[in-house]
């Protein structure tokens, strides 16, 4: 005799069948942070929080010129170029997650979609295609400035605040990294010679 069948009901939270295409109220706004007991006022939270999501968003989106001019190398300087890129990415990487979880710290939203980012960066969008390998390193080193610039001034402004953890994440982060990693690029745009002196 064939057993038949059938679906088993359960009560919710009970089985192994995933609660599917769920939907729920935004409980947080965007720009808005939550009070948490860290010895800081709204307002230097506040600002903290709105600084680093551009500093976020500009990050985010110079990791991802870093990977895109990572893929796009070529020339005789392939191979070097090819992993210090890389390595830089990685590098960015790691600042992002930081810059993020330092903005959920302090109460507030890290700007995460890639189309929520587009909105907020300042970084001039690059071509779709390829560019010439100088034209690529210039254009990571204006992203660098730019994110330096906004860098150092949020960090002042934070360190007046007396938000020590932002402007400690901004100097020895930010902008520690984007110093040395701007360096490494500008040198490979010095015209020298390889064969003769």
């Amino acid at each position: 005799m064939a057993k038949s069948l059938r679906t088993v009901e359960t009560k919710p939270g009970h089985g192994s069948q995933p609660w599917l295409h769920q939907t729920g109220a935004e409980i947080q706004k965007f720009g808005s942070v939550r009070q948490f007991p860290l010895g800081l006022s709204h307002d230097a939270r506040l600002y903290s929080c709105e600084r680093l999501n551009r500093v976020l968003a500009d990050t985010q989106i110079l990791h991802a010129l870093y990977k895109k001019h990572h893929w796009l190398m070529r020339g005789a300087t392939f191979y070097q170029l090819h992993l210090l890129l890389d390595k830089h990415a990685g590098e960015q990487l790691a600042l992002i997650d930081a810059i993020a979880e330092r903005i959920q710290t302090l109460g507030g939203i890290a700007v995460g979609d890639p189309r929520h980012v587009a909105e907020i960066t300042r970084i001039p969008r690059a071509p779709d295609g390829a560019e010439e390998v100088p034209a690529m390193l210039s254009r990571l080193l204006e992203a660098h400035e730019l994110i330096l610039i906004d860098a150092h001034e949020a960090a002042a402004k934070a360190d007046e605040l007396g938000d020590d953890g932002t402007n400690d994440l901004l100097v020895s982060g930010v902008i520690r990294t984007g110093e040395l990693q701007a360096w490494f690029l500008a040198e490979h745009l010095v015209d020298t010679p390889l064969v003769r002196a």
